[in-house]
C-alpha cells in the first residue's frame, strides 16, 4: 500500500512538472519577410515613340543688299513616330543615361504672304532625330529624368501661287540646334518599361537659297526660324540582366 501511494504521488508531481517543462520551450521563430525588390534601370534599351510635335516657323527675306524684310511666322502641330536606342547605369537613386532618338514627322503649315498676297510660303518638317545625355533620379521602378544635347531636324521650304498651290520656287535644309527635356518612366516588367516625355528643340534660323529666283522678293534668300515642341509616348526593352530587378541586401 506504501508503495502504490509513492508511486501514485510520482506520477502527479510528473504530469504537474510537464506544462512548466513545455512553457519553458523556445517558442519558434516566425519566418522574415521577403526581401523588397530594388528595380534597376542599368543597361541597354531600344524602344519606340510616337505623339504629337509642334512647329513654329518665323519666315523673312534677306536681300541682295543684306536687309531682312520680315514674312510673318505661323504654327502647325502634326504626328510623330519613330523609335529610340540608348544606355542607362544606375548609382544608388541616380540615373545617367546616353540616348539617340530619331522620328518621322508631319509638321507642315502654309501661309499667305504679307509682302505679296499673290504667293504663300510653306514649311515642311517630315525627321527629327534627338542626341541627348540624361540625368534622374529613380523612386524603385519610378525613374524621373531631365536631358539634353543635339537636335537635327529635315525640311523643306516652298513658294506656293494663292490661286492653285502651284509651287515656283522651292529649298531644302538639314539644320542642326539644340534640345532640352523632361521625362517620366515605370518599369512594369523586369526589362519594360514606358514613358511619356516633352522635348523642346531651339533651332535657330538659317539662310536658304530658292531653286529658281525668287518671286517675292527679287534675288532675295530665304530666311527660317525654327522652335518645337514634342510630347511623346514611350515604350522600351532593355537588354539581358542588366533590366532584371535585383534583390535588396542588407
Amino acid at each position: 500500500m506504501k508503495k502504490f501511494l509513492m508511486g501514485t504521488v510520482g506520477v502527479i508531481a510528473l504530469g504537474m512538472g510537464a506544462p512548466a517543462s513545455a512553457a519553458d520551450m523556445a517558442v519558434k521563430a516566425r519566418p522574415m519577410a521577403p526581401l523588397p525588390v530594388i528595380y534597376d534601370w542599368s543597361g541597354f534599351y531600344i524602344g519606340a515613340n510616337g505623339g504629337w510635335g509642334q512647329s513654329r516657323n518665323c519666315w523673312d527675306f534677306v536681300t541682295v543688299a543684306g536687309v531682312v524684310v520680315a514674312d510673318g511666322c505661323s504654327d502647325r502641330s502634326g504626328g510623330l513616330i519613330g523609335g529610340q536606342l540608348g544606355y542607362r547605369w544606375q548609382s544608388g537613386g541616380w540615373v545617367f543615361g546616353l540616348e539617340a532618338q530619331g522620328d518621322w514627322a508631319d509638321l507642315s503649315n502654309t501661309r499667305l504672304s504679307f509682302i505679296n498676297p499673290a504667293f504663300s510660303t510653306r514649311v515642311r518638317t517630315d525627321g527629327i532625330g534627338l542626341f541627348t545625355g540624361q540625368i534622374g533620379y529613380a523612386w524603385n521602378a519610378a525613374l524621373l529624368y531631365v536631358k539634353g544635347g543635339a537636335a537635327v531636324t529635315s525640311n523643306s521650304f516652298d513658294i506656293l501661287t494663292t490661286l492653285g498651290g502651284v509651287s515656283v520656287a522651292s529649298a531644302s535644309a538639314t539644320r542642326w540646334g539644340g534640345a532640352i527635356g523632361v521625362g517620366l518612366e515605370y518599369g512594369f516588367a523586369p526589362n519594360w518599361s514606358v514613358g511619356v516625355e516633352y522635348d523642346h528643340l531651339f533651332m535657330g534660323d538659317a539662310n536658304n537659297s530658292f531653286s529658281v529666283a525668287n518671286p517675292i522678293v527679287a534675288g532675295a534668300l530665304n530666311r527660317i526660324n525654327q522652335d518645337i515642341d514634342m510630347v511623346t509616348l514611350r515604350i522600351n526593352y532593355r537588354f539581358g540582366g542588366y533590366g532584371a530587378p535585383v534583390a535588396a541586401r542588407y
